[in-house]
């Protein structure tokens, strides 16, 4: 149905002053007022098209030049929408968690890796479940990526804020039925007396007076999901440290972190008795995921290897 006509303004109208109130980004300025149109007014990209003299009231039209000015203020798209794509599945997204990026989505492929071939080695056991834990989940983008693409697999999620935990679990609905257990508390502690096949993390590993934290790009999310304080390495760390406590023999641990920070992890891995550890890079080229695996004593190697 029709929008009443209150004050004439048109969507190629709008669609042109919201281009240009998002021309000084230097983003994709013209995708992005699309973008901003079919979520603020609930119109397709295709109608703003095909109907370029369809009329806006007053209300809609307010409301997108609210969002346009947040946004030519730096406010991340993701915000204004509440929704941002990740492994082709579409994530609810609020200010409480991190934005999905897709560089994460090496993470997902290594646990899937690491995942199918453990399986297949469960020639005794065949039926039994990969277990997957995934520590500081925000979203729930791991996790739910790993649900989504191997159902039988058993996932949790862990994350320090109640508040993302809702937003994880209200994904986890949307688009895997829920098929994700979920448990409020820092890192391990929620865990007890589990054992996993596969332990992942996106941890916070940015140093708390790094400058990039105030960039525009950053300064919207959430601070505890990007430092862990002024060593940025405290929580891979933790990680390294705590997680053979909880994987099974053979688990593995797989780890994204900073791009200069590939070597240090490598090292802390080795030296805390994992063995294949390896660190993978990302399309951009960069070391983004480190992996080690937890063997049984006297069957570990103290390889090193940037992959």
């Amino acid at each position: 149905m029709e929008p009443v006509l209150l004050n004439g303004v048109s969507l190629q109208t709008a669609l042109r002053e919201t281009r240009e109130t998002l021309v000084a980004l230097g983003a994709d300025a013209a995708r992005e007022a699309q973008v901003l149109l079919s979520a603020c007014l609930g119109i397709s990209p295709i109608a703003q098209l095909t109907e370029p003299q369809r009329t806006i009231d007053a209300a809609q039209i307010d409301k997108l030049r609210d969002w346009s000015r947040r946004r030519a203020a730096g406010e991340p798209l993701a915000y204004l929408t509440g929704r941002r794509e990740f492994w082709s599945l579409e994530f609810a997204v609020t200010p409480d968690v991190l934005i999905p990026r897709p560089e994460t989505e090496l993470l997902v492929e290594r646990v899937l890796h690491h995942g199918d071939s453990l399986a297949s080695q469960r020639v005794n056991q065949p039926a039994s479940p990969i277990r997957v834990a995934d520590l500081g989940t925000g979203s729930g983008i791991i996790a739910i990526a790993v649900a989504h693409e191997r159902p039988p697999w058993l996932c949790t999620a862990v994350d320090l804020s109640a508040r993302a935990l809702a937003i994880a679990a209200q994904n986890a609905r949307e688009l895997v039925a829920g098929r994700v257990t979920y448990r409020t508390g820092s890192w391990f502690e929620p865990l007890a007396d589990q054992h996993f096949e596969l332990i992942a993390s996106n941890p916070p590993y940015v140093e708390a007076n790094d400058p990039v934290l105030k960039a525009d790009s950053l300064a919207f999310e959430p601070l505890l999901a990007l430092t862990a304080g002024p060593d940025a390495l405290a929580a891979l760390k933790h990680l390294v440290e705590e997680a053979p406590r909880y994987l099974a023999s053979g688990g593995w641990l797989c780890l994204e972190h900073g791009a200069d920070q590939a070597a240090a992890v490598r090292e802390r891995l080795v030296a805390r008795g994992y063995a294949h550890v390896v660190s993978h890079r990302d399309l951009a080229g960069h070391e983004r995921v480190t992996e080690g695996q937890w063997l049984p004593d006297g069957n570990r190697t103290s390889d090193l290897t940037s992959g």
